[in-house]
């Protein structure tokens, strides 16, 4: 996919597993694997942190190999739910901090042109989510009011 305010074409990011059966080195059941996604998921961790987590700490190339399910299937099970997509949220954290860093540096017109990218993405997320139905139609995005949704 091609990327929003740059004329690149990368395709940064590690690839998924080849196999797509569970390979003999992954000691855990799929039920072990489901309660620690649980676990991991009401510590307040990412879905993306959880299956970096899972890959690292217990070996596990991927989660719906071993159980069947995928993170999200788990968590909808278990009615466990964010509230904002993690892509979204990762945007409003980082147009927040940004707005940050504009409260000191007035004149940093880098980081003007930087928040005005960032929340145009966040706008069109919103657009997308409202018509896929996992945002309320009437959510709007107001930095001051988003604040206490994100940064917990």
């Amino acid at each position: 996919m091609a990327r929003m305010h740059s004329r690149k074409r990368g395709r940064s990011g590690s690839k998924r597993p080849a196999r797509l059966e569970k390979p003999v080195w992954v000691e855990l059941s799929g039920e072990e694997v489901e309660s620690e996604v649980v676990k991991l998921a009401r510590k307040g961790i990412s879905k993306s942190r959880i299956g970096t987590t899972l890959r690292d700490s217990y070996g596990v190339p991927l989660v719906k190999v071993v159980t069947g399910k995928s993170i999200s299937q788990i968590l909808e099970e278990n009615e466990i739910e964010a509230p904002l997509p993690e892509d979204l949220s990762n945007l409003v954290k980082k147009a927040l901090t940004i707005r940050k860093h504009l409260e000191a540096n007035h004149k940093d017109l880098e980081a003007k042109k930087g928040l005005n990218r960032t929340e145009s993405k966040v706008y069109r997320l919103i657009k997308y989510y409202k018509k896929k139905g996992e945002l309320e139609p009437d959510f709007k995005y107001d930095p001051e009011k988003i604040r206490t949704i994100v940064m917990r």
